[in-house]
């Protein structure tokens, strides 16, 4: 995991994002003794929104996706939680927390091997829901942080080595790498930024066990963020 960690950091401060620095890794690491576990997601009066994706989370957040070692959960508890520690803006913390709302949104199963074609579309599967509730801002990091992925590993090999075995099938299922005209059409995106800061945000946020915030410590965040 350390050296994934440096690695896909590392591919992050070679395109110059100001979203995702060194220090935010070792701030999430440091304040991670402070948080309680990602499973507990209290009862709290909230937006109908809100209460519609604490419901999604308690309902699938504990499936995993493909062979990866985190829930659904964790993963998006820790990949808020990065977000969150770098100092990003809150529609992108709240980005980074939903990125994967997709996958659980609706009552499809998981692929739970890397043997399924794991390409779901998950970047789709909520988006106009998201879009509606949150503005562009939210919901189009997490629709281009699917493609965000294969132009990361296309501009760099040492991004594809550091993949996860399951973030690598589904990089392949999804297209693998990019034409040149897909890369200049990504990069004409209005957030293709912001997409790439989540992208490795989303790509360190698998490790096992790892305590982070309970869904409740981002409540305010995704609510101030509600359209």
């Amino acid at each position: 995991m350390g050296f994934r960690m440096a690695a896909l950091a590392s591919c992050t401060l070679h395109f110059g994002l100001n979203f995702f620095t060194r220090n935010g890794i070792n701030a999430a690491r440091s304040s991670s003794q402070h948080f309680i576990n990602p499973e507990l997601i209290d009862n709290i009066s909230m937006h109908p929104v809100i209460e519609r994706i604490k419901e999604t989370f308690t309902q699938r957040g504990k499936e995993q996706y493909g062979t990866e070692s985190v829930t659904q959960v964790q993963h998006a508890l820790q990949c808020g939680m990065l977000a969150e520690a770098s100092g990003a803006v809150r529609t992108l913390v709240t980005a980074a927390t939903l990125h994967d709302l997709g996958h659980i949104f609706h009552a499809s199963p998981l692929p739970v091997t890397c043997g399924e074609n794991l390409d779901d579309k998950h970047e789709w599967v909520a988006h106009d829901w998201l879009r509606k509730h949150f503005g562009p801002e939210v919901a189009e990091p997490i629709r281009l942080h699917v493609v965000a992925k294969r132009y990361l590993c296309t501009q760099n090999p040492g991004y594809e080595q550091a993949l996860s075995p399951t973030s690598l099938k589904s990089y392949l299922d999804q297209g693998g790498p990019m034409s040149p005209e897909e890369m200049s059409a990504f990069e004409g995106e209005s957030f293709h930024k912001e997409a790439l800061a989540l992208r490795v945000w989303d790509d360190l946020a698998k490790e096992q066990d790892k305590e982070t915030p309970g869904f409740h410590h981002f409540m305010p965040t995704l609510e101030a963020c509600l359209q």
